[in-house]
């Protein structure tokens, strides 16, 4: 499983193992509002490299900075994945109750802390997302999603991009707040680092396409990625998404099957990529979703640009 996570639940989305849950799912997806967010203290001299920092009241968001709190963000990760949504686990992962792999060690790891209960040593993690940029990906292999997609057209654009993924909100904590403070972290993130597109797979809970197809077939007639920045699912997994006639298609019906998540990045301006991949062990039929950023970091810089920040 994967964007902007993996992005994915009945009728929502988890990014992919990454953009989640039901009313996990809810509590990540976008908002048109204006964040209603402190501003934040200036923060400790040895703190001010740091290309997210935001806090509001016990909450803060930044990247992970200890091999402690990569683990806290894991461990989250396979409560609401593997506990919650029932994905299938494998053995080691039952083992140690964490979701890890191989691009755990070359990500950014961006977390909502509650600072009221975390301890040296033991961060309390609620919200997580996974975020690798092009230059890091493609100093390591790749990114997570060319597993699913031929990223090809994507990556012939110029500029940094990231693959968002793995993304989880704790169940205490689904809530407007939690929701505009990942928001808030991922708009900082594209600032700091001039990222013009985002991506990754997001995800439709359950494996059965002819259910889902008005929904997939909704997305193709509208938010079809143009040619220079549509990926195309992988020969050997393509799952052909437009099958329902748009003179014969609900549209209605089929936008409120959407997930909440993808809705919040067709909002942004977003699209999908050509053709759906099924995951077995996830129980989810994924799309690749693409968001290009203006949107996100012109409001960034209208309402939440940090004072003394470039």
């Amino acid at each position: 499983m994967n964007m902007l996570a993996k992005l994915a639940v009945p009728k929502r989305v988890l990014l992919k193992r990454a953009l989640t849950g039901s009313t996990a799912q809810a509590a990540l997806a976008p908002s048109d509002d204006a964040l209603e967010i402190e501003a934040p203290t200036p923060p400790p001299a040895h703190e001010l490299e740091r290309p997210v920092d935001v806090r509001a009241r016990n909450l803060e968001i930044r990247l992970a900075e200890t091999p402690e709190e990569i683990e806290a963000a894991q461990r989250l990760r396979y409560d609401v994945f593997y506990r919650e949504m029932g994905a299938i686990p494998t053995v080691e992962a039952a083992r140690h109750g964490r979701d890890a792999d191989a691009f755990d060690e070359i990500c950014d790891h961006l977390l909502v802390l509650n600072t009221d209960l975390s301890m040296p040593g033991r961060p309390f993690v609620c919200g997580t997302y996974r975020l690798i940029r092009r230059s890091v990906a493609e100093a390591h292999g790749g990114f997570y999603s060319a597993d699913e997609y031929d990223l090809g057209a994507l990556m012939n654009n110029p500029g940094e991009l990231v693959e968002l993924g793995r993304s989880c909100v704790h169940a205490d904590y689904r809530t407007g707040a939690v929701m505009q403070l990942l928001w808030r972290g991922i708009a900082e993130y594209l600032n700091a680092y001039d990222i013009k597109i985002m991506f990754g797979c997001g995800s439709l809970h359950g494996t059965d396409v002819d259910e889902l197809m008005p929904a997939l077939s909704y997305l193709h007639h509208f938010h079809l990625a143009p040619s220079d920045l549509r990926p195309r699912a992988v020969e050997d997994r393509y799952v052909k998404i437009d099958r329902v006639p748009l003179t014969r298609l609900d549209q209605k019906a089929a936008r409120a099957m959407l997930p909440p998540l993808i809705k919040g990045y067709m909002r942004l301006g977003g699209f999908v990529g050509d053709g759906a991949v099924i995951d077995h062990q996830f129980n989810t039929t994924d799309v690749c979703v693409i968001v290009p950023t203006d949107h996100i970091t012109e409001k960034y810089h209208r309402h939440y640009k940090p004072c003394g920040r470039p």
